[in-house]
């Protein structure tokens, strides 16, 4: 393997952590911001790109840098190695809302996964994290993800975190889902990704689902969040806003409103 063998426990239940057990010498790459804690041996350091190689020269790690850019993500990353001589260190990664975090041995997918933009927590250093450009005019524009995914490639292990429950759907050659275009997480390299318009001009204005959804075509296995970090900004905005409990209706809301202490 290229890629770092470590080992890894997943606990918590809504806000999960990933505790990663690291050999000396061994390293995992995360994303800036998402460490919770680690040991005393473990040595942090600050790095352009993913991380991935050593060798890539610096206008590799510049080329990596500006992948991640295009992506949203930050230009650097953390590199944590254990620097001690005989024993085993632990740093831990947290999720940063609600949801689950998933482990998954890119050697077993056929050593390439793509995700959202937002998914990737750490991973085992060696794998590489880099940019997938949709080839699809429908999915480029109204995917939700826009032209650009997260492409996740080596053949170690890769930690993505995703909102509310997890789905995972093994696809037949030629089996085909629809789903709301924020609630796909991630999908193995040979399933087919398009975006289809919601058929029926009352179904679009008034369903309440958006005006496209992606399709999902088979071979291959895809994961789907329940509850995208989007659509709870969302919610959290609405409730937050102009006029604070509207939904409850304007009877309730002043009610709610005069038992707050806020009886304007």
């Amino acid at each position: 393997m290229n890629a770092h063998e470590i080992d890894y426990r997943i606990l918590g239940s809504e806000m999960q952590y990933v505790e990663i057990e690291l050999d000396p010498g061994e390293s995992v790459v995360a994303e800036a911001g998402s460490m919770m804690m680690m040991d005393q041996n473990i040595q942090m350091e600050t790095v352009f790109g993913d991380g991935s190689s050593d060798n890539k020269g610096f206008m590799g790690k510049l080329l990596g840098a500006g992948k991640r850019l295009l992506t949203g993500e930050s230009l650097f990353m953390t590199v944590f190695t254990n620097r001690s001589y005989n024993g085993k260190e632990q740093v831990t990664f947290a999720a940063p809302y609600p949801g689950k975090i998933l482990a998954m041995d890119l050697q077993d997918l056929g050593g390439r996964l793509l995700c959202q933009k937002d998914s990737f927590l750490c991973a085992a250093k060696g794998v590489s994290v880099g940019i997938a450009f949709q080839r699809k005019l429908g999915a480029g524009f109204f995917g939700g993800e826009g032209f650009i995914m997260q492409k996740i490639e080596g053949d170690g292990l890769a930690f993505v975190h995703a909102g509310g429950s997890i789905v995972e759907r093994v696809l037949r050659p030629g089996e085909m889902i629809r789903v709301d275009t924020g609630c796909l997480v991630a999908m193995t390299d040979g399933v087919d990704y398009d975006i289809e318009f919601v058929k029926g001009v009352k179904t679009a204005l008034f369903g309440g689902e958006g005006l496209f959804f992606a399709t999902l075509r088979g071979p291959g296995r895809v994961w789907i969040q329940s509850l995208p970090f989007s659509r709870l900004a969302d919610r959290i905005a609405a409730a937050a806003g102009p006029g604070g409990r509207k939904e409850e209706g304007g009877i309730l809301g002043g009610l709610g409103n005069l038992l707050d202490g806020d009886g304007r």
